[in-house]
């Protein structure tokens, strides 16, 4: 971010010793007592203690004789302009100073009075503080200021105030800087600022006459001064434009929310509006208007004068971009000014059709066409226009095409979060193109992840929700298949291109170009949902992109799918019925096999589905008979141990938990045998210990987990009580075998073989092991292993005595 030494001064900055610090400080107070006229050792020396105070987010506390000297300084507007600032600079970053003391020595100087302001400000606890300040610069606003005074100084304090405290100017006071502003925005001069002349032998009264401004392309500017007004010099009216222009959306969202015409819009009629809107159309009439609404009206005009000159082809690149920025605000400021008084979109949407019509076609004027959208969404019912063209520009061409445009990416990301209620419930190509809406994250994925943690949920619906799941689960692979796009753009297709990272990634672009591939990568690509929740053969598509798996941008992405998948879950809770809880559930044993492979991306994954695959068991345990046949095939295998741990060991325990005829009635003895059965044969397969052959090392975690649920299916199918005793028994062998010693710790052997014991010894007791093992839900916090007065306790002391080693109670 900063080169080497700007690091390395930064450093010194913050860790300077405080010894060390206080001489620094003594050496500065010397210098700005000794010397009237401050030299270049002095500046220095105030540009490192400008470092120093500004380089950590704590301010420093100056010692009291340094900071009345700068503040003394700051006030005496003696010295250079370079040296005001500075001195203004180190009492914004110091602990709080007098603002009485500063606010007294305000004065009439309205270029060193921005500096005092300035300082006034950042120190400023409350709205009184800075009143005075406040007071002072409207008093100033309102005089005619000599010759050489501007008030474009005061404009940028002004505003920074209102931004403080909105509530800080009165009505009047609104009502004066309002007209200040709308004479600053339509009164500038047409004529070029005078330039200042070098002098010379040529230098003559014909070289100072006064030239109009012109437009960007050349040609005499009519009309009235804006931004898109060119000459090679300005006078202070047509900065106070520009000023005016930058500040004015800010104002109308600040003070233009109570005007008269916001507030009577409701309760006029329709011909009561169109009569107000040809009034305030007439120069001559708007000056009748309120202060507040000639301003609105002055911004309406100047706006839609800028649109106009946006029409014009530049001849300077800079101008173009220029046009482009204006386009963006003047739209932006006329929704606002449309919002306060609806009688202004009828004025304002020919204007605003003719420019989508114009610019629609073109991608490079993309960032102009969302305020436009805005614009749209907000007013084309009113103004009963159609929109659909508009929006289907915005959500199918501009992802597509210019998803590597991060600027666009955010703007079009905060477009869709500030209108997400009303695009999920009036638009219905919002929500349909979410596949492609997730390139601008796969692409920007560091940068957009909290946006699109907050904008997810209004993705979602019944219809979307398992396709929204198998995109998220794919994004690593959206984000490959961009960069192979954007790769493939930028060089012919008949072109072998090695790539720094080697050959392979070469042949992985040549394996994108191919057509046997072509419907995989149109699929991840796909513009809109509906074209199906995945596709067959999808570990052909990893197997494809397994060479771009350590891509840095690949990467990245990756790490934001956990945590979009956790969003997900918590939001399709909400809404989702048996029917897609049942979807979802099958969506994860399935993709638990059909992951890209990369880096942790699986481990955290696993931890993902594991964690909710318990929460859609909780909200429907009837999910475990239902998808019996599924939960079984993925249980009953061995390999799932090794590749799946966490998830298979949460799989068993929700089958130990929910398997019951507590949570389904359709919980018949054949189902929990045939479950039973599954995992007796997983058990008895890990058991099989060949002494000539080392035994494969699963999880101490995931053997207890199996003996645990087995026991619980005996204990409520009492006839498999026999041989889950056995298998506990072979299991108790199996951990005490030498190769299962060389494979296991002490204590993990020591756990394997507790469990099995306790276990036994429980279902000795099968009506007391049932109560144990599967007891009756009584709440979301169940207090058993606390209340004394509970049932619990009790049957636990009693199952302990009776089955204590020496007890002679045992049942045969």
């Amino acid at each position: 971010m900063y080169s080497t030494g700007s690091e390395s001064l930064l450093k010194q900055a913050r860790e300077i010793q405080d010894e060390e610090l206080q001489k620094f400080y003594g050496r500065i107070i010397k210098s700005l007592s000794a010397n009237r006229e401050h030299g270049n050792e002095t500046t220095d020396s105030l540009q490192r203690l400008n470092l120093i105070v500004s380089a950590t987010k704590y301010a420093k506390t100056l010692p009291p004789d340094l900071r009345k000297k700068l503040q003394m300084l700051l006030l005496a507007k003696t010295h250079t302009e370079q040296l005001q600032a500075l001195y203004s600079s180190i009492l914004r970053e110091s602990l709080p100073l007098s603002i009485h003391e500063l606010c007294s020595g305000l004065g009439t100087d309205l270029r060193w009075s921005s500096y005092v302001a300035a300082v006034a400000l950042s120190q400023a606890a409350c709205k009184d503080d800075v009143a005075p300040v406040c007071q002072h610069l409207l008093k100033q606003l309102e005089s005619r200021q000599p010759d050489g005074q501007v008030c474009k100084h005061t404009l940028p304090i002004l505003t920074k105030l209102v931004n403080y405290s909105p509530d800080i100017l009165t009505e009047d006071q609104v009502n004066l800087v309002s007209r200040k502003l709308v004479d600053w925005l339509r009164y500038a001069s047409m004529q070029q600022g005078a330039s200042m002349s070098s002098g010379g032998f040529f230098s003559g009264p014909r070289t100072r006459q006064p030239v109009p401004v012109t437009e960007v392309d050349g040609t005499v500017a009519g009309d009235f001064f804006t931004v898109l007004c060119v000459g090679h010099s300005f006078g202070e009216d047509q900065w106070m434009n520009m000023y005016t222009f930058s500040i004015i959306r800010k104002w109308l969202l600040t003070y233009d929310t109570e005007g008269t015409s916001g507030g009577e819009s409701d309760d006029r009629s329709e011909v009561d509006s169109s009569v107000v809107s040809m009034v305030s159309a007439t120069s001559s009439c708007s000056r009748l208007l309120a202060p507040k609404e000639r301003l609105r009206e002055k911004a309406f005009e100047y706006c839609h004068r800028l649109i106009e000159q946006s029409d014009r082809k530049a001849i300077k690149r800079t101008d173009t971009e220029l046009q482009k920025a204006c386009i963006v605000e003047a739209v932006t400021i006329m929704d606002i000014i449309c919002k306060e008084d609806p009688s202004y979109v009828y004025r304002a949407f020919p204007s605003i059709k003719a420019l989508y019509g114009r610019l629609s076609g073109e991608l490079t004027y993309a960032r102009a066409l969302i305020p436009i959208a805005q614009f749209y969404l907000n007013h084309s019912e009113m103004a009963a226009v159609d929109s659909e063209a508009v929006y289907r520009q915005l959500f199918a061409r501009f992802p597509s095409e210019l998803f590597n445009e991060p600027t666009l990416a955010y703007e079009f990301v905060q477009f869709c979060r500030a209108n997400m209620a009303d695009l999920e419930n009036g638009v219905a190509l919002y929500r349909q193109s979410f596949p492609n809406l997730f390139k601008f994250l796969a692409w920007n994925s560091p940068a957009l992840v909290s946006d699109y943690m907050e904008l997810l949920p209004s993705l979602m619906c019944p219809d979307t929700a398992v396709e929204v799941l198998h995109s998220l689960l794919d994004l690593p692979c959206l984000a490959a298949t961009l960069d192979l796009q954007q790769r493939s753009a930028t060089c012919q297709a008949s072109e072998r291109v090695l790539w720094d990272t080697g050959s392979k990634l070469a042949s992985t672009l040549e394996t994108f170009r191919q057509p046997s591939y072509r419907g995989f990568f149109l699929y991840i690509l796909r513009p809109e949902a509906g074209s199906g929740d995945t596709i067959d053969r999808l570990n052909v598509l990893h197997d494809v992109l397994a060479e771009m798996a350590a891509c840095p941008r690949v990467v990245q992405c990756a790490q934001v799918v956990p945590v979009l998948l956790h969003v997900f879950f918590n939001n399709v809770t909400k809404f989702a019925d048996q029917k897609l809880i049942n979807q979802l559930a099958l969506v994860l044993l399935e993709r638990s096999s059909l992951l890209y492979n990369i880096k942790q991306f699986k481990i955290e994954l696993f931890r993902v589905f594991s964690t909710h695959i318990r929460a859609l068991c909780k909200l429907h345990p009837s999910l475990i008979v239902e998808q019996s046949r599924e939960l079984l095939d993925f249980c009953g295998s061995t390999a799932n141990i090794y590749s799946r741990e966490e998830l298979y060991t949460n799989v068993v325990w929700l089958i130990g938990e929910y398997l019951s005829v507590a949570h389904d009635p359709r919980c018949s003895v054949e189902l929990i045998t045939k479950f039973f059965e599954g995992l007796e044969a997983v058990l008895f397969e890990i058991s099989q210990v060949r002494q000539s052959a080392s035994p494969p090392s699963y999880p101490p975690r995931v053997l207890t987990t199996l003996m645990t649920t087995m026991a619980k299916l005996a204990s409520r199918s009492q006839d498999l009580i026999p041989r889950v005793s056995l298998s506990l028994s072979k299991l108790c062998t199996f951990a005490r075998s030498r190769p299962a010693k060389a494979s296991y710790s002490e204590e993990d052997t020591e756990e394997i073989v507790t469990r099995a014991h306790e276990l036994t010894n429980l279902l000795k007791l099968p009506s007391v092991a049932q109560f144990v093992l599967a007891p009756p839900p009584l709440g979301e916090s169940p207090r058993w292993h606390r209340d004394t007065n509970a049932s619990l306790p009790r049957a636990m002391r009693a199952i302990s005595e009776l089955l204590h080693k020496q007890s002679s109670f045992l049942p045969a």
